[in-house]
């Protein structure tokens, strides 16, 4: 039994999108992944789109989620020899996105999403093996109408794995196109070789030519393969992927490709991100009247314990400190010892950077400040004062903060790499530089720090960063066309021939097995 989805009496909408995702705002999340999803899947269901996210029912959701209803019965998965039921249950809500969960409390009811303070969680592959099948049988009960599964990293890599192996011999299920979003291709699902038969996949998957990767089975590369169409998140880093330095070791897996590979950048809530109206800042500004940002900024400056100097920048940084966003260069440049700056840090992150920026701050206390207590609202209020935010990173698929900042005035420093390099304009709205080291850092805080010292042309830089559109309209419109790519792709003729005196052909029964047919070897 299956309960209707909201559109069941109003007829389908244009298209129907169903997102399979490990995270998402605000019920789980780790990083940029869950707030691009939700973020997408928002304005998808606002432009028309029947948008669905399915995800697992983490003991973190669980605090974040409200009144749930079952979306059917519960059904059965067998994952190589294991055979496990699963739950999946709808959150009450009018209209899209519908939010889906899955509850299978073994895999799922942790303390973490991925880990604990032990490190990965080593069953990590079978959990996501699970919530790949699982998600199939969400599919099979939402197929009807125009249905696109858009499948998002590693953790759902799996799904067009197993449709287009496992379930092979249903031609309903392989008419559903498969988009895959690789989000931080850095992170791929690398397991060893026993863990292939563990969950069901065919002895021949174990080639380079499939999942088999250096000797390990590759969840990333599997979907990469078996997906009709691959995006990645912005232009500039479908580029990268393609290359030996940026390619995460997949580089041979991206280039054959082709076109199926498109870079599409993310976009931003910009209803939230609107200094004009933020209720999470001290004072309200636009790019016409930026007035008050010298309002935010003492305010900023105040919290943060700093002395309230509007004669000098205050540089920002709000991210994971870890390596990948660049605190080697931080930790080892002048710039946070020398120049007469302020240098805020919002995050936690690697226990080296914490402390090194701690240290860093007890010597320097009136110019450098950390705070590792991450929360939105301290986001916004980072933002809304300060005058330029780093971002340094190693590389950066996207990047969603510094779209936010330029919308509140703070011109981003950032390397030329992945979304920055296409959301950036040098010397326009932020300020690019190239190479990866303390020294180009440094050269680049100085531009910063001579660009504000000529306070209106900095204003004007300002001003014009603020109009920029970082809406969803374009990237869903880019969705858009390579859904209908994707659709096109799986454009199945039906060769069923009917059964003697009319009958309509016999569907396979799922009734008592749903999920069967993951632990097959076909």
């Amino acid at each position: 039994m299956c309960h209707p989805s909201p559109s069941d009496a109003g007829g389908p909408l244009k298209r129907r999108v169903l997102h399979l995702t490990a995270e998402l705002w605000p019920y789980a999340r780790t990083g940029g992944l869950g707030q691009a999803v939700a973020d997408l899947a928002d304005y998808q269901a606002a432009s028309g789109t029947e948008s669905h996210v399915v995800l697992p029912l983490y003991r973190e959701a669980r605090a974040h989620v409200g009144k749930l209803e079952p979306l059917c019965d519960p059904f059965m998965l067998d994952i190589g020899d294991r055979r496990e039921a699963v739950r999946c249950w709808r959150e009450v809500r009018e209209g899209f996105p519908q939010i889906l969960f899955l509850e299978h409390e073994p895999s799922f009811d942790r303390p973490g999403i991925y880990g604990d303070s032990a490190g990965d969680y080593p069953d990590n592959p079978h959990r996501f093996a699970l919530f790949a099948a699982a998600a199939i049988q969400v599919a099979r009960r939402l197929r009807d109408g125009n249905l696109i599964l858009h499948a998002h990293d590693w953790h759902a890599a799996l799904v067009p794995v197993f449709l287009r192996r496992v379930y092979r011999d249903e031609p309903e299920l392989q008419r559903l196109p498969v988009v895959l979003t690789v989000h931080n291709g850095g992170f791929q699902g690398v397991y060893p070789r026993n863990v292939m038969e563990e969950i069901g996949l065919p002895d021949d998957m174990w080639s380079p030519d499939f999942m088999e990767w250096y000797g390990r089975l590759n969840f990333l590369k599997g979907g990469l393969l078996y997906a009709d169409m691959v995006t990645t998140v912005s232009p500039t880093h479908a580029f990268e992927l393609l290359t030996d330095v940026g390619g995460f070791g997949l580089q041979h897996s991206f280039r054959q490709l082709g076109d199926r590979l498109v870079g599409i950048r993310n976009g931003i809530d910009v209803k939230k991100w609107d200094p004009a109206n933020d209720p999470d800042i001290p004072a309200r500004f636009t790019a016409d009247d930026m007035s008050s940002k010298v309002l935010c900024k003492a305010e900023l400056q105040a919290s943060w314990d700093l002395p309230r100097r509007q004669n000098i920048p205050v540089f920002g940084m709000s991210a994971r400190l870890v390596a990948q966003k660049g605190l080697d260069q931080i930790v080892a440049s002048h710039s946070l010892r020398e120049l007469d700056a302020q240098f805020l840090f919002l995050g936690a992150g690697e226990a080296q950077f914490e402390k090194a920026l701690r240290e860093l701050s007890a010597r320097y206390p009136t110019r450098i400040g950390i705070n590792t207590a991450f929360t939105d609202t301290l986001e916004h209020q980072l933002l809304a004062g300060a005058d330029f935010l780093m971002m340094p990173s190693l590389y950066e698929p996207c990047g969603l903060t510094q779209m936010r900042a330029q919308l509140y005035g703070a011109l981003p420093v950032a390397r030329r790499v992945g979304g920055l390099a296409d959301t950036i304009e040098d010397g326009v709205t932020g300020i690019l530089y190239d190479a990866y080291s303390p020294e180009a850092f440094d050269r680049a805080v100085q531009r910063g720090v001579t660009l504000y010292q000529d306070r209106a042309w900095f204003t004007e830089l300002a001003r014009g960063a603020m109009r920029k559109d970082f809406s969803w309209r374009q990237p869903a419109e880019a969705y858009e066309a390579v859904y209908r790519r994707a659709a096109a792709a799986r454009a199945i003729p039906d060769t069923t021939v009917p059964e003697p005196s009319g009958r309509k052909p016999r569907k396979r029964s799922t009734a008592g097995k749903s999920g069967r047919g993951v632990n097959a070897r076909r």
